[in-house]
């Protein structure tokens, strides 16, 4: 029998433990002795030796471990994670049935019960994220129970943690078929190519679908759209077939050139009527006012962290000056798509953000729409910090 570790957990978090919180913080418990073994099973247990909730040690950036269960004697197996997948596959009954959509999150970590993991489905085949070398001790245990619970094509995993003070971050085919790639998924009707085994990505950030389409549905037709921090130039995708009159993709990766062209390529776009710049944001910025280029909708989706040879851009502290070089090359009654995926910092934060930025450019302006996580993308419904997407679509005025 495996052998269950007992942490307790501090009396001033024992109230946020029992009402749900997923997260074991370690500032919530004090750590026996005795070290932990990564993947441990642990029962949280108040001063009094009461159970609280069953759980699993990994380390992570946000914590020790996840909760996993608040059933003193349930078992922590396959059938346990053969039960929350199919949970999860139910709940995104309606994404499996649609028509133009085949790629979505099946399981999305703590939102689903299993902190630490994820889930992702691209036309019949299935990534696995994972998070902490403490949820990968349950690899075979997962496996096993995703071929009993779903109907895979084939399974790609990808490793997300850090180990021996390495951090490692790859891909690997695991099961069934092997991918063809670019595998070409549909979101909302458009054409995406992906890549399930090609570094730390796949092609698309599947948590802005919505926003891709209120682009596409409501914001580019007839209008001059710059896409920075483009990646593979998927909001540029989305503009172009919302009948933008141009696109302008502006990514630093060199790698972002060709992936761009190929999204354009598997949705007809001829990737020469549209411009694709492989350089700094903040140096085109700088480039289309010395050259009093304007736009009429400028989409901002910066990485939470970058660092170049020149700076280094948090968009906790800088997400205000990039907003402000958008403004000064933003037509008059243009739009602004700002969005993070910054975690330490809430909506009215970022709001606080647009609003300071807005100010120091003299500039009024209007929130015409606001998103967050997409709704395959569960989160815990009263612990809104887990819901880490923002996004702001503003009119300047």
């Amino acid at each position: 029998m495996e052998l269950i570790r007992e942490i307790y957990v501090k009396p001033k978090f024992i109230k946020q433990m029992t009402n749900g919180f997923p997260l074991i913080l370690k500032e919530a418990v004090d750590m026996p002795e005795v070290p932990i073994e990564e993947g441990a099973i642990v029962h949280l247990v108040d001063a009094h030796g009461g159970y609280i909730a069953t759980g699993y040690y990994g380390e992570q950036n946000k914590g020790i471990g996840w909760v996993l269960s608040r059933k003193q004697k349930e078992v922590i197996d396959v059938r346990f994670f053969t039960k929350k997948i199919r949970e999860a596959a139910e709940k995104r009954a309606n994404f499996y049935d649609a028509e133009d959509t085949t790629a979505f999150r099946v399981l999305n970590g703590e939102g689903d019960g299993i902190g630490g993991l994820t889930i992702d489905y691209f036309d019949g085949f299935y990534m696995v994220s994972w998070y902490s070398e403490g949820i990968y001790t349950f690899r075979e245990m997962v496996y096993e129970a995703l071929n009993k619970a779903l109907d895979t094509r084939g399974i790609y995993e990808k490793l997300r943690f850090n180990t021996n003070g390495q951090y490692v971050e790859q891909d690997d085919y695991v099961s069934g078929e092997k991918g063809e790639f670019p595998l070409i998924i549909q979101e909302n009707g458009m054409n995406f190519a992906v890549d399930l085994n090609d570094g730390a990505m796949t092609g698309i950030f599947l948590d802005q679908r919505n926003v891709r389409k209120a682009l596409r549905d409501h914001y580019s037709m007839d209008k001059t759209v710059l896409n920075t921090f483009s990646y593979t130039g998927a909001f540029s995708v989305a503009a172009a077939l919302g009948g933008a009159t141009s696109t302008t993709s502006v990514d630093l990766a060199k790698r972002s050139l060709a992936k761009t062209i190929e999204q354009f390529a598997v949705n007809g776009i001829d990737y020469e009527s549209q411009y694709i710049k492989v350089m700094n944001v903040f140096d085109y910025f700088s480039y289309a006012a010395r050259h009093h280029l304007k736009f009429d909708v400028v989409v901002l989706d910066p990485p939470s962290f970058a660092r170049t040879k020149k700076m280094t851009f948090s968009t906790a502290k800088d997400y205000p000056k990039l907003l402000q070089d958008a403004l000064n090359i933003t037509a008059d009654n243009g739009i602004i798509i700002a969005s993070t995926n910054n975690a330490s910092f809430d909506m009215k934060k970022f709001k606080s953000f647009i609003d300071k930025a807005c100010k120091q450019a003299s500039k009024g302006y209007k929130i015409l729409e606001q998103h967050q996580l997409p709704e395959d993308f569960r989160t815990p419904h009263n612990f809104p910090e887990f819901n880490y997407l923002k996004v702001v679509i503003l009119q300047v005025q």
